[in-house]
């Protein structure tokens, strides 16, 4: 099972203080999980301040673009892959263009780079980028994924979409990958049906055990009827960590933690079907054996990478601590 890290690209107010995510902070992160052995960074995508987090804090938070952020991962890192979870296309009007970055990203990362697209889980993000429009971002998605497919496949692509639209396009060089690995995010059923339709792994957050093992089961059945094997699709969920000598130290940290909060405000989006089960009971929180248990319950219900993992701190270093302890404890006892 693949392990990697969350990296703080558009964190600050949502899972972390504000100030946080230094440039110089988020390549050292990115630094520490390739010393620590993990597979890849995550960063997410985003491009205004949500409501929430202008209430809690006095200045707004500084969101990095993680296409570009990568640029500077990647050259200052030798071995670990970036990757995004998950880039939101209904904030990119232009498919061509983030296709042609994507490319030329894994060409100078030596084929480091893989991509989570997804809605998003703030539609106040979508109004406040288009205020006017009329649109049902779930329908973007569908069509940014077909797009980017034949982006990088054809050697002169066209596509005549209600949202996207291009004609003739050689889009060249094409990723330096045969394929570059594209994840979809959500926790919604149809994420499942888009994954097995045009991509190659399904990336939930936040998951119950449970629930996620019912999502393993339809994934694997809706990809058997569309004729193909279920063991290449990944399943790649997210989840918060936090490490403690005891269960009791680890919950009141995490409690204590700006990532609790985030949690709190995605009750009525991305985590609104989890139901009455506690935070801490579903992600990685607890004693270095707990989490091995719960880890190694997450890959017998079908899991093969886990994504992205968002550790809950306050401070840099003691986010690259968690890291440590969790590549050093955990890691090489679900591998």
């Amino acid at each position: 099972m693949r392990v990697s890290a969350g990296l703080p690209t558009g964190m600050e107010g949502l899972t972390y203080p504000i100030p946080f995510s230094d440039p110089e902070n988020v390549i050292r992160i990115a630094q520490a999980a390739e010393k620590f052995g993990y597979d890849s960074v995550w960063g997410n995508d985003h491009m205004t301040t949500q409501n929430y987090v202008r209430a809690e804090f006095p200045v707004p938070p500084r969101f990095w673009e993680p296409l570009m952020t990568y640029a500077f991962v990647l050259s200052e890192t030798k071995s670990i892959k970036v990757g995004t979870g998950v880039l939101v296309l209904p904030m990119r009007h232009d498919i061509v263009v983030t296709a042609k970055q994507i490319a030329t990203l894994d060409h100078f990362g030596k084929g480091r780079v893989e991509i989570g697209v997804g809605i998003g889980a703030y539609r106040e993000e979508f109004k406040a980028l288009q205020p006017d429009a009329k649109m049902d971002r779930g329908d973007i998605v569908d069509e940014g994924l077909q797009a980017l497919n034949l982006l990088f496949k054809e050697r002169v692509a066209s596509f005549d979409g209600k949202y996207y639209k291009f004609r003739d396009v050689e889009l060249y060089p094409k990723p330096l990958q045969k394929r570059i690995p594209i994840y979809v995010g959500g926790n919604n059923p149809n994420n499942i049906t888009r994954t097995v339709k045009w991509a190659d792994g399904w990336l939930p957050a936040g998951m119950h055990v449970d629930r996620l093992r019912d999502g393993v089961k339809t994934l694997r059945e809706e990809a058997e009827k569309a004729g193909r094997d279920p063991k290449s699709i990944e399943v790649a969920p997210q989840f918060v960590v936090h490490v403690g000598k005891t269960r009791q130290a680890a919950v009141e940290s995490f409690r204590k933690s700006q990532m609790n909060k985030h949690l709190v405000s995605l009750s009525k989006s991305t985590l609104k079907n989890q139901g009455a089960v506690a935070h801490e009971d579903i992600n990685l929180i607890g004693t270095p054996a707990e989490i091995v248990d719960k880890c190694n319950a997450f890959r017998e219900a079908g899991v093969t990478h886990l994504l992205g993992l968002y550790f809950a701190a306050n401070s840099v270093q003691e986010l690259i601590d968690q890291m440590q302890i969790f590549g050093e404890e955990v890691t090489p006892k679900v591998k």
